[in-house]
């Protein structure tokens, strides 16, 4: 049986086709900076350090303050909303007004911002458990907002609802097309944060990279 949450996401997607059909308006899928290529990513993949996941003991979001100011009367959230769709028009306080959104993980496309969410690439739950427990509060705040590496990506909000804070040995996008780039932009934050991974995701990481 489907849910009244499935039947408003499909009537979404498709009034948003029929919308951009009827504007000829195209949609850009959302695309992070800072990729790796797939030669780079298996290179940086081999060089982290493996070992079993830390303990969630003592973890909270509110320790990776979230979404910060961005200057313009816009926040993290909001930056991200408007890098990563397609014709998006804000109002005075930054919010989109208007626009439509591809999310990669499952090729949905959205014309509500209230039906995207900003997906940290890497959670903030995963990084806890494989390095960012030691961090400064100042860290993980720049962690949680980062702007400037493949961590932060506009999708579909119950499809990263589903993900929550597992690694890609527990998750993966719907969109099996998606798995190299997923792969490529999660072994990139790793490496930036100098996180660890453990067994199942670099075998699973792994396997995704061969897919490139």
């Amino acid at each position: 049986m489907l849910t009244v949450r499935a039947v408003r996401n499909s009537l979404t997607v498709v009034a948003g086709v029929v919308l951009l059909g009827a504007t000829t308006i195209g949609v850009a899928e959302a695309t992070p900076p800072g990729i790796p290529s797939a030669a780079t990513a298996k290179s940086d993949l081999a060089a982290l350090k493996v070992q079993a996941d830390g303990s969630l003991t003592g973890y909270s979001r509110d320790k990776f303050p979230h979404w910060i100011d961005q200057g313009n009367n816009c926040n993290t959230r909001e930056v991200v909303l408007k890098r990563d769709g397609t014709g998006v028009q804000v109002g005075a306080n930054c919010y989109p007004t208007s626009g439509s959104w591809q999310s990669p993980y499952d090729d949905a496309t959205w014309t509500s911002p209230s039906d995207v969410d900003i997906d940290h690439v890497v959670p903030l739950a995963d990084a806890w458990r494989t390095g960012a427990s030691s961090w400064t509060q100042a860290q993980r705040q720049a962690y949680a907002n980062d702007l400037a590496d493949p961590q932060l990506i506009a999708v579909t909000d119950n499809v990263n609802q589903a993900k929550g804070d597992k690694s890609p040995d527990q998750w993966k996008p719907p969109s099996t097309g998606y798995w190299c780039t997923y792969a490529k932009m999660w072994v990139a934050v790793k490496y930036k944060f100098k996180l660890t991974v453990n067994t199942a995701e670099k075998s699973a990481l792994t396997d995704m990279l061969g897919r490139c």
